[in-house]
């Protein structure tokens, strides 16, 4: 919402859900199609062997750059026992259905959250300072907004996956599964960032939970909340990372052994990475268009284009031809805008609105804002 312009960010939110709903069908379609049941076989046999080895680099590299665990209290050693303790734990499981069962944990746990932004929207909001930029329309930086918000919907690497998990899997069921995944999702990615960007407005860092204080202690469960939906959703992402190495390197059955070998590899190069990562924003921003820009937009409508022998006048060829393009711009001008211009990160340290004594709410000039709080010129750059 902040990058983009909040009225054209809730618009392009519902657009991106409208995209990945009909991604995620083509992909399904072109399966049957091309007579294949995994992500890899259909670009394999649509593209051959080096559209292989770039799907699985791009799968490869989705779950795998994703900070697992974005807490500032004590946040090393959290991560290291919370992997240790539960993610590795998980991760061993061969059965993705087994971790679907589980990570609907994390689905209850989103709602607790979400419950917890709207609260703070109300007691929170009215005390913090709009920006003067607020309620704009739009925003130069919106196709960078479009890769954090195809972030938020990527779920094309385990679409195969889940679709073979089906007691009957057909294409009609799917359309219904996908059509209310979405709807679900949607809502719950709307209330977010109407009720949080509603709250900070400009102040709005890549990370929500960097916006509120530690002393909150609402905000801060709600943190461990967050925590433990990472901790139960990662293993999924794993799986996938896995099953791609697998596939390329090993011809898709590794041996007990080496299962637990490679994943405890996956893990462990995964932790290492977000010990040394403490911006959620960027992180979202090059996942979105490396990643999943690719996954969602080009991919699927390059692989139905070439194997569907419908007119080129169908109503799902021209949603393809119009897609490919659209995330071709998006991955390239969205990776040089996201390394020019990454959204804002406090490091861990506290917002200015959380120094009551130091700092007046009511006193604030946007034009020139001076603050005596233990901010850092980066980010007070964007006070200023």
């Amino acid at each position: 919402m902040k990058q983009a312009g909040f009225p054209l960010g809730i618009l392009l939110l519902f657009w991106v859900s409208y995209i990945t709903d009909f991604s995620l069908i083509l992909l399904i379609k072109g399966g049957a199609l091309s007579g294949t049941d995994t992500y890899q076989s259909l670009v394999n046999k649509t593209f051959g062997f080096p559209g292989y080895l770039l799907l699985s680099a791009l799968q490869f590299m989705y779950p795998f750059i994703v900070d697992p665990g974005s807490l500032f209290i004590g946040r090393h050693f959290i991560i290291v026992v919370s992997t240790v303790t539960f993610t590795l734990p998980l991760s061993l499981y061969r059965d993705i259905a087994k971790l679907g069962k589980i990570s609907f944990i994390s689905t209850i746990l989103t709602t607790v959250i979400l419950g917890i932004v709207m609260t703070r929207a109300v007691s929170l909001g009215p005390n913090i300072p709009k920006t003067e930029d607020a309620w704009v329309f739009a925003k130069p930086n919106a196709i960078q907004a479009i890769g954090v918000m195809s972030f938020a919907f990527i779920c094309h690497h385990n679409c195969f996956l889940v679709y073979g998990s089906l007691e009957e899997p057909t294409v009609a069921k799917w359309c219904r599964i996908i059509h209310t995944s979405i709807l679900v999702s949607i809502f719950i990615c709307v209330l977010f960032a109407t009720c949080g960007y509603l709250t900070f407005t400009g102040f709005t860092q890549g990370d929500l939970f960097e916006n509120y204080c530690k002393s909150d202690d609402l905000v801060t469960f709600g943190r461990f909340c967050y925590g433990i939906t990472v901790i139960l959703t990662y293993p999924i992402e794993c799986f996938v990372t896995r099953e791609v190495i697998a596939n390329v390197f090993f011809g898709g059955n590794p041996s007990s052994v080496f299962h637990i070998i490679l994943t405890v590899v996956i893990i462990t190069a995964a932790t290492l990475v977000s010990l040394l990562i403490d911006c959620l924003g960027i992180v979202l921003e090059l996942n979105g268009v490396l990643c999943a820009a690719p996954l969602i937009f080009i991919i699927p409508s390059a692989c139905y284009l070439k194997l569907s022998e419908e007119p080129r006048t169908h109503a799902d060829k021209i949603m393809a031809c119009v897609m490919l393009p659209v995330g071709a711009v998006v991955m390239v001008v969205g990776f040089i805008m996201a390394i020019t211009n990454p959204q804002d990160c406090t490091h861990g340290q506290e917002m200015f609105y959380c120094f009551p004594d130091n700092t007046s709410l009511t006193n604030i000039s946007h034009s020139h804002l001076q603050l005596t709080t233990q901010l850092s010129p980066w980010n007070l750059s964007i006070f200023q």
